[in-house]
């Protein structure tokens, strides 16, 4: 199975990250503050980079994030965030 060459990373402004986590189903998953996500995300986001694979943040607001899932009936958690930054990289 070939890897894709570039994926989307959901990415917050830190002025929405508090109201996106409220209505996350894995909120729970999620550090509390921004800057704990923040630089979590980063990590990750330095380690794929390395392996090859592009990153490509997406920002993720959260009433159209919110209206996205509803819309194609999915939770808003992980694998939804995923998707939704992959199409956005996609299209």
């Amino acid at each position: 199975m070939k890897r894709p060459r570039r994926v989307g990373m959901a990415w917050y402004r830190p002025e929405d990250y508090a109201r996106m986590r409220a209505f996350m189903q894995d909120a729970d998953r999620l550090p509390t503050s921004y800057e704990a996500w923040r630089i979590s995300a980063e990590q990750v986001e330095g380690e794929v980079t390395r392996s090859g694979v592009t990153m490509v943040r997406i920002l993720i607001e959260p009433d159209e994030f919110a209206a996205w899932c509803n819309e194609h009936g999915l939770q808003a958690d992980g694998a939804a965030r995923a998707r939704f930054a992959n199409e956005r990289i996609a299209g």
